[in-house]
C-alpha cells in the first residue's frame, strides 16, 4: 500500500527518472558514447580534485564513471528498492563488489546459487575468506563478517526469515547481504527486515525479457554507496549502455509483470499440490497423472513455517519460481521435451515460461529436480500443458 503523497511502484517506475529528461523523446534514447565534451564555459570547469559532491546527474565525463543510460536505470531502481542503487555488468559482479567493499574474514552462506560459491572461492584464494554454513552458531561470526542470505532461494523458490539472520549478524557486529533476485521490489523489501546490503541479478526480473545481463547492489549508507561507485570505477565492472537502456524499458513494467508471474506461479503450485493430496484419484484424471510422476513441490506458498514472518516478508505474493522433484530421473529428463509452452533453458525472470532440468547447469542438485520460472502466459494454458505432458510421461 502507498499513501496519496507517495506514488505507487508502477508510477515511480515511469517517473523516478523524470529529472533525466533533457531531450524531448518520450522513450529515452540510447547513448553509446564512452566520452563526453566538457562545458564550453570556462567558469563551469571544476578540477577533479576540487569536486566535493556528486553534482548534476545528467553531466558525464567518461562512461566507466557514469553515463546517461546506467544513471537513469539506477535512479529508477533507487526509488523502487528504497536504497541507493549501483548497477553492474552481472549479478556475480555485484556480489564480487559487495565482498570487495566489506572484505570479510568469514562468510556464512547456504547452498543457493552455485555461481555465488564460485565468487566466494575466488575470494578464498585471494584473501583466505572462510566459508561457514548458513546456520552456523552466531559466535562463529566476528565483527565485519558477512551472512549472505538468498531468499527465496535458488532453485527451490522457498524462503528464509530475513529478520532472524539480520539479528544474528548484528549481534556479532557482522553484516547481512540479502540476495533478493527471486523476489524483486513489490514482493519483498529486505531493508524493512534488517538487510545491510540488497543484491539482485538484474538479468532476471529487472531485465525481464531474457535479453540483458545486469547486477545491482543497494544500500542505505552514503559512505558505502560512494565506496561502491569508486570501486566500480577501478574494477571496471560497469553495466553496458545497451543493457541499461533495455533495463529502463523493462523497469517500466516491473510491477505488473512480477505480480502476474507470481500469481500464476502460486496458482500452478496450488493446482499441483491439490493433485498430490487427492486420495485414490480417478484413473485418467489430472490428479492421477500428477501422482504417477511427481514426488514433491517446492515454493514459498506451500512452505511450512512457524509464526507469521513469511506473510509479513512477502505480503503481495510468493515469487514466480518454483521447483518440482519427479519420482524418477527419467521423468525429469524427459518432461521438458513434452511441453509446448515451457521453453527448456536455464535462467529465469523473463516474460516466457522456462523449465530446466536443473542438473544441466548445476552439478550439486538431485537429478530428479526441475526448476520452473513462470512467464506471462495464461496460467490455465500452462496448467493444461503440464497435465498433458504428465499423461504422456506415464
Amino acid at each position: 500500500m502507498h499513501s496519496s503523497e507517495t506514488p505507487g511502484a508502477s508510477t515511480r517506475s515511469l517517473h523516478a527518472d523524470d529529472a533525466f529528461n533533457i531531450v524531448t523523446d518520450v522513450a529515452p534514447p540510447m547513448h553509446v558514447s564512452t566520452t563526453f565534451r566538457y562545458s564550453d564555459d570556462p567558469s563551469h570547469l571544476v578540477p577533479y580534485a576540487d569536486i566535493t559532491s556528486p553534482g548534476d546527474p545528467t553531466v558525464h565525463v567518461y562512461s566507466r564513471a557514469s553515463a546517461p543510460n546506467p544513471s537513469r536505470f539506477e535512479a529508477i531502481l533507487s526509488s523502487l528498492i528504497h536504497g541507493q542503487s549501483i548497477s553492474y555488468s552481472s549479478g556475480l559482479s555485484a556480489l564480487h563488489s559487495a565482498l570487495t567493499l566489506l572484505n570479510p574474514r568469514r562468510i556464512s552462506v547456504g547452498d543457493g546459487y552455485h555461481g555465488c560459491h564460485g565468487v566466494i572461492a575466488l575470494f578464498t584464494r585471494l584473501t583466505g575468506l572462510q566459508k561457514l554454513d548458513l546456520d552456523c552458531p552466531a559466535d562463529a561470526l566476528e565483527k565485519g563478517d558477512v551472512i549472505l542470505l538468498e531468499t527465496p532461494v535458488n532453485p527451490y523458490g522457498t524462503a528464509f526469515d530475513i529478520a532472524h539472520y539480520a539479528e544474528k549478524a548484528h549481534s556479532r557486529g557482522a553484516f547481512l547481504i540479502v540476495d533478493s533476485t527471486f523476489a524483486p521490489p513489490g514482493l519483498q523489501d529486505p531493508f524493512l527486515h534488517g538487510a545491510d546490503l540488497v543484491m539482485h541479478s538484474g538479468t532476471k526480473y529487472f531485465g525481464g525479457h531474457s535479453d540483458m545481463l545486469c547486477g545491482v547492489l543497494a544500500t542505505k549508507r552514503d559512505d558505502w554507496a560512494a565506496q561502491l561507485k569508486s570501486d566500480r570505477l577501478f574494477i571496471g565492472n560497469v553495466m553496458g549502455n545497451m543493457e541499461s537502456w533495455l533495463g529502463v524499458r523493462s523497469l517500466r513494467t516491473l510491477e505488473v509483470r512480477v505480480q502476474r508471474q507470481s500469481d500464476s506461479a502460486t496458482r500452478l503450485v496450488g493446482w499441483l499440490d491439490g493433485c498430490l493430496r487427492v486420495r485414490d484419484p480417478v484413473a485418467g484424471s489430472d490428479a492421477a497423472a500428477v501422482q504417477a510422476v511427481l514426488k514433491e513441490i517446492f515454493h514459498a506458498s506451500v512452505q511450512k513455517v512457524e509464526g507469521d514472518w513469511l506473510k509479513k516478508q512477502m505480503p503481495n505474493g510468493f515469487g514466480p519460481v518454483f521447483a518440482i522433484s519427479m519420482t524418477e530421473e527419467r521423468f525429469a529428463k524427459e518432461l521438458p521435451s513434452k511441453l509446448r509452452l515451457f521453453q527448456h533453458a536455464t535462467s529465469l525472470g523473463g516474460v516466457e515460461t522456462l523449465i530446466e532440468w536443473r542438473t544441466m547447469s548445476d552439478a550439486s542438485v538431485d537429478r530428479r529436480l526441475l526448476r520452473i520460472s513462470i512467464g506471462l502466459e495464461n496460467w490455465e494454458d500452462l496448467r493444461n500443458d503440464l497435465a498433458r505432458a504428465f499423461r504422456e510421461l506415464v
